[in-house]
């Protein structure tokens, strides 16, 4: 890259007139037919000067630097690639040109003799010479420069082909190409006398050094001859046609959420280009920022959108502009104490890897001087190593330095946008999103421009890092991977109400909850792109067996920023999974009470392994379906509050069997009607045995700092001894057996003018039972609606007026909604907005 100023042309058009270099990639010119359609864009422009650079046809270049190989290799093969690359270019010139091709069919047929005179020579050295393959290479450009001019000519436009050999002189340094401006501008000058014609289309890629010889400028180098002639013509503005509406946030292979940018600062393409982002070539930026030149980086397919303007100006909005992701490095690190306070260390590395030809991306070095990083290419990383080996040899000898390490598969990604300068906690949001997608940080860089903030990772979790980050600064919505075990009552009413909340979640929350799997206990639905439409009809048609192995494989496979397993099924196996998938960093909701109220140790492996990796357990809708109970109880404890007792009725059925039972109707009767209503279990001895209740209050009791089991609860079961066993139909057709006891309790009760409900209590020491108790009839507990749950906290600040939450506490729809709820709060603390 010149550090010479860019100069003017003599004899340019003046600035008051328009001049515009379109440059044109090689998708853009695949076939005859796309070389019309450029034509149709070109003609349709209002432009005084109009000088088009083109690349070579889709896949030509690659072809051609194949056949010098298996020519130079002795293979025969070349000579098949060779007769098809030909009648490629002259398919596309029969179809361009039709009975007017004859002269340009002869002037491709005279190149493509002497290409092949090249390669037979090759055969017979069995080398292939740095010179030859310069010379060889660039012929897609020259032929299809050659197609598009006469195609312009053939539409009766005034226009020239300028073979760029012919004007642009180049020499090759360290830092790439370098144009010879001065001698450039001149030779263009004087072709330019000879060719006034208004449309001009040149060859890119291809140049010559100053001794004459062919040159290149690198691949992607077309890039860089437009803005090399945009330069030399003097143009008002350079459009690089690709095909992509023009530069994206990141990406969208990896993230296909990734947005348009309208427009970016010089500074800000640079940093995206030199990270291998899809924008524009790293060298074609010098030309234009020397000279203001704007940049528009436009889409063939799409040419009415307007694309991605690249200027002098800065945006300041974002902070962050667009992300991106180079794979392929490797990190070496040189590290001791003898690198402390040493001067000149930092010079002695870089010259070892320059010697040896190393290339740096990423430089990082603790204020402690005690090592440096360097991030190379992986296929340098040997080669550095062997280099700071061989300079430290001495230092190494004798202790002063420890190590020379090189680790492989790494990948860096980088934070770009000049709205980061000045702006507080921009790496730390960076640094939280990555943190919270569980990717770990290798090393750290950022300039003092603070336009970049680059991380090495490693290379596993990429795709995962890049979409975090994307998200994490509201590029792209906040996404989970979302799996759901037990689609059954409350597993499908929650998965119609994600459905019907997606667009909202979308529009307002920028929150992407994906379904990607859903399991029962026989069979399961994978689907990495989202399970879409209507997730019934495609369960139903799936075969696929249920393998939770899979289904948890599967959902870390998606690399989404987050994964959450919301478990609806009362499965005992299921919940032996938590502690693994929440140690996994997969979040788990679940109205599931087997984990919450099982064995101590499962309970304790759970909590463990979400404090240790950060992933969340939620579990609200264990006790309360949709009612804030564990929530509550939390809010009270982390406030300081003290908990005195906790007392509740937690079962809808229970509720709404002693809220029914006034005498009129026999006990029996009332649990037949209930389980005709659909409020008891398939049997309601499930419901009546009160260890469902206990299940409850264990939970509770845990969450209160009780080291509670289930087995420590006093439960009194309303199944009498003897209906315990034998089938549903032999239980309810028994039933009438305990009328005579419920009737006569009922009785006393009243006599005393209280009433019948079915009780949890825990009290301050941790003492925990469940059974039927008789109440006042002005008890909060006496005055509940027909399946109302209540739980009272009696507490420090509430002795004497105990808080109070009730509300439906059974039901799919708001249990469904408490599990929903859950998931919601797990998305808001990794950070949507909700």
């Amino acid at each position: 890259m010149s550090a010479q100023p860019v100069p003017s042309v003599p004899h340019a058009p003046p600035r008051a007139l328009r001049t515009v270099v379109h440059k044109f990639g090689g998708t853009s010119v695949a076939d005859a037919a796309r070389f019309r359609h450029v034509a149709s864009l070109l003609l349709a422009r209002d432009e005084t000067v109009q000088a088009t650079v083109v690349s070579a046809m889709k896949g030509v270049t690659d072809a051609l630097i194949d056949l010098c190989n298996l020519s130079a290799a002795g293979s025969e093969e070349w000579r098949e690639r060779w007769h098809e690359l030909r009648a490629r270019h002259r398919g596309a010139a029969v179809s361009l040109l039709g009975e007017d091709s004859g002269p340009v069919i002869e002037w491709l047929d005279e190149r493509f003799d002497k290409l092949k005179a090249i390669l037979e020579a090759l055969v017979v050295i069995g080398g292939l010479p740095h010179e030859v393959l310069e010379r060889v290479q660039g012929l897609g450009e020259i032929c299809s420069a050659r197609l598009l001019g006469e195609y312009l000519k053939a539409q009766g436009e005034d226009c020239a082909v300028l073979d760029a050999r012919d004007v642009l002189v180049v020499e090759r340094s360290d830092l790439g190409v370098v144009v010879d401006w001065e001698t450039s501008a001149a030779k263009l000058s004087a072709w330019r006398e000879r060719n006034p014609q208004p449309r001009v289309v040149i060859t890119g890629f291809v140049a010559r050094d100053r001794n004459g010889g062919f040159a290149t400028l690198g691949r992607n180098g077309s890039d860089y001859s437009g803005a090399i002639f945009a330069a030399l013509f003097n143009a008002d503005e350079l459009h690089i046609w690709t095909d992509v509406d023009g530069v994206l946030s990141a990406d969208p292979r990896v993230v296909p959420e990734a947005v348009q940018l309208s427009a970016l600062s010089y500074d800000e393409a640079c940093e995206l280009a030199y990270f291998g982002a899809k924008v524009v070539h790293p060298q074609t930026m010098a030309p234009a920022i020397e000279r203001g030149l704007p940049i528009i980086i436009r889409n063939t397919f799409h040419p009415e959108h307007p694309g991605t303007r690249i200027t002098a100006e800065r945006d300041q909005s974002g902070p962050v502009k667009g992300l991106t992701l180079s794979p392929d490095l490797a990190i070496v690190n040189l590290e001791g104490t003898g690198l402390i306070g040493v001067p000149g260390t930092a010079e002695r590395v870089f010259a070892a890897l320059r010697n040896a030809r190393v290339s740096v991306v990423m430089i990082s070095q603790g204020s402690s001087e005690h090592s440096i990083c360097c991030v190379v290419k992986s296929g340098e990383a040997a080669r550095a190593r062997t280099a700071l080996l061989d300079a430290f040899a001495h230092e190494l000898h004798i202790g002063q330095i420890q190590r020379v390490q090189a680790t492989d598969g790494v990948s860096v990604l980088a934070a770009v946008g000049d709205g980061m300068a000045g702006s507080p906690g921009v790496a730390a949001r960076l640094f939280e999103s990555l943190g919270r997608a569980r990717v770990n940080i290798l090393a750290i860089a950022q300039g003092s421009s603070e336009r970049n903030i680059s991380v090495a990772i490693d290379s596993r979790d990429a795709t995962k890092a890049l979409r975090a980050a994307h998200a994490g600064f509201w590029l792209s919505p906040q996404t989970f991977a979302v799996g759901v075990i037990g689609p059954g009552n409350v597993g499908a009413t929650l998965l119609d109400q994600l459905r019907a909340a997606q667009p909202q979640l979308l529009g307002k929350a920028n929150l992407d909850l994906r379904l990607c799997a859903v399991a029962s206990s026989r069979k399961m639905l994978l689907d990495a792109r989202g399970i879409a439409g209507d997730w019934r009809e495609r369960f139903d048609a799936t075969a696929d067996q249920t393998d939770l192995d899979r289904f948890t494989a599967h959902l870390l496979e998606s690399h989404l920023p987050h994964v959450v397993i919301v478990d609806c099924s009362a499965s005992g196996e299921v919940a032996e999974r938590y502690a693994g998938w929440l140690a996994a960093g997969i979040h788990v909701v679940t109205p599931n009470k087997q984990a919450g109220s099982g064995s101590r140790a499962r309970f304790d492996a759970i909590a463990d392994a979400a404090a240790t990796s950060g992933a969340r357990f939620r579990y609200e809708a264990t006790v309360g379906a949709g009612l804030p109970v564990i929530s509550t109880l939390r809010d009270l404890l982390d406030t300081g509050d003290e908990i005195v007792a906790i007392e509740g009725i937690f079962s809808g059925t229970l509720a709404w069997l002693f809220n029914k039972f006034d005498g009129s109707v026999p006990f029996s009767q009332l649990v037949a009607e209930a389980r005709s209503l659909g409020y008891t279990e398939p049997d309601p001895r499930d419901d009546l045995s009160g260890v469902d209740v206990a299940r409850k209050l264990t939970i509770l009791a845990r969450e209160a700092g009780h080291a509670l089991s289930l087995e420590d609860v006093q439960v009194e079961s309303l199944v009498p001894e003897a209906l315990r066993g034998g089938s549903v139909d032999e239980f309810l057709a028994r039933l009438t057996e305990v009328d005579a006891g419920f009737s006569e309790r009922l009785q006393r009760a009243k006599a005393e003018g209280k009433v019948l409900r079915y009780v949890a209590k825990l009290d301050a020491a941790g003492r925990a039972s469940v059974g039927l108790v008789e109440l006042p009839d002005n008890h909060a507990f006496a005055k509940l609606r027909l399946t109302d749950n209540i739980v009272q906290f009696s507490t420090r600040r509430y002795r004497d007026n105990p808080l109070i939450v009730q509300g439906p506490g059974a039901g799919a729809e708001v249990t469904a909604a408490g599990v929903f709820a859950d998931l919601l709060r797990v998305a808001a603390g990794q950070g949507a907005k909700l």
